[in-house]
């Protein structure tokens, strides 16, 4: 069985290479959300499944209503991978949809670029950066994403 430490580094290898498709190829290939949803989210959720549920007790669900109780659940090194392996995998799904939103706004995938790069690096900061993007480009409120969905 591998340790903590190879699953982190074989996630992040296979997360790095993700984003690097996704950066490159998305103007070139039109299945490339596919195969990321498909192939590495697909990969990312079995994985963190199986680290966590693994690695947690019935009673350490109790544990989320707390700052405390969660705390003391990332002192499992394997569970830390299970958070990190979640991170990778929301991450890699908001720049899936921030390519797919930028192309349904008409906005050139080189400009998001920068966004992809910090949505790779700091999840949030990078959807920040490309709701200002997508915001300076059209002059539509953030919202105006949702004005279609029931």
């Amino acid at each position: 069985m591998m340790s903590a430490d190879e699953i982190f580094k074989l996630c992040n290898t296979i997360a790095l290479v993700s984003w690097l498709i996704l950066i490159t190829a998305t103007p070139f290939w039109k299945h490339t959300n596919k195969f990321l949803v498909g192939i590495t989210i697909t990969l990312f959720c079995i994985i963190y499944a199986w680290l966590i549920f693994s690695n947690f007790h019935a009673a350490d669900f109790e544990k989320f209503g707390t700052l405390d109780g969660v705390v003391s659940l990332f002192a499992n090194k394997t569970v830390v991978v299970g958070g990190w392996v979640h991170y990778l995998a929301f991450d890699l799904m908001s720049g899936i949809w921030i390519t797919n939103n930028a192309k349904q706004h008409g906005i050139n995938h080189w400009i998001i670029v920068p966004a992809l790069v910090f949505t790779f690096m700091l999840g949030p900061v990078g959807l920040l950066i490309y709701l200002l993007i997508r915001f300076a480009k059209t002059k539509k409120y953030f919202a105006a994403n949702y004005n279609n969905m029931p």
